[in-house]
């Protein structure tokens, strides 16, 4: 299988940057993973709608220059659909027994994601009702998908 992750802007923090390669190292067993980093917009403070509508339309197109047509597309939304760990790694195992072969992931930028990629996604997926860091995200996102690889093979991994 391969996994896709696209994400806007880079990671600034050492410690995120080692949590990112660490889970990264550890995939390496079960998938091919690739990052992929898109350039983000700076949001001037207490922008209008408008504007942000915009700054996400700008991510988006570059975000879209790295969509696989053959890819299912999955996107972090607040508004997805939650999944337990197991949950994720049940999805997971079944887009591989459906013939899905390349997974790509969309974290969005600061104020989120263009709704022309949350339409072309082929699932929302949502971690929390509470906001997290896009930065911090990609921690999140490897860590799970590091625990839904570990559920699939019947390998332990804490609880």
């Amino acid at each position: 299988m391969r996994i896709s992750v696209i994400c806007v802007g880079k990671v600034k923090e050492q410690y995120l940057r080692d949590a990112i390669a660490e889970y990264s190292k550890r995939l390496g067993r079960y998938c091919k993973l690739d990052i992929i980093e898109v350039a983000d917009e700076k949001t001037p403070e207490h922008a209008s709608e408008g504007v942000e509508r915009q700054i996400r339309a700008k991510e988006g197109g570059r975000i879209a220059k790295h969509i696989r047509p053959d890819a299912y597309v999955i996107a972090l939304a607040i508004d997805g659909t939650m999944l337990s760990s197991e949950g994720l790694a049940a999805h997971i195992n079944q887009l591989g027994l459906h013939g899905e072969s390349h997974i790509q992931l969309i974290i969005g930028g600061s104020i989120g994601l263009d709704d022309a990629i949350l339409h072309r996604a082929d699932y929302r997926l949502s971690f929390s009702k509470m906001t997290f860091p896009h930065q911090l995200m990609r921690v999140i996102l490897l860590e799970q998908l590091y625990r839904a690889y570990k559920i699939n093979t019947g390998e332990p991994y804490h609880k």
